[in-house]
């Protein structure tokens, strides 16, 4: 049986690509803590995830002057507006210790995704090497 290496290495990719897409969210939050009726910004990663695993659509462009169909900006997650526990008076629903938590927890998603990308090309390594 032929091994298909987009599956191999697909769901990390399109986990990365959505982690990296959270953490510049993330950063334009945090960069607009200070700014008035700036509303803060954030993607639902479960369901976006799942999106991406779902999705079997192809975009073909048919003409010159179309738009490249590859995706771009590390993928098409839905960008929504959190839900402030305590909007600060001036509007703004940045929380910074929600914003740091948010980061942590999705650069450890993007380190154990990296982690078993590495491990996945180790083993087909081993496995086309022989062990030599």
């Amino acid at each position: 049986m032929p091994l298909d290496i987009n599956s191999v290495f697909d769901t990390h990719a399109k986990s990365l690509a959505l982690g990296s897409q959270r953490i510049e969210l993330l950063a334009a939050n945090i960069a607009n803590a200070d700014t008035p009726n700036y509303l803060a910004r954030d993607i639902d990663f479960k369901s976006a995830m799942a999106a991406e695993r779902s999705a079997t659509v192809s975009i073909a462009s048919t003409h010159a002057g179309h738009i490249n169909p590859a995706r771009q900006g590390g993928g098409p997650a839905t960008v929504l507006y959190r839900n402030p526990d305590q909007p600060a008076q001036d509007g703004n629903t940045v929380d910074a210790q929600r914003e740091k938590a948010a980061v942590a927890e999705t650069a450890l998603r993007y380190q154990t995704s990296l982690s078993f990308l590495n491990m996945r090309i180790r083993g087909l390594k081993l496995a086309i090497t022989g062990g030599r």
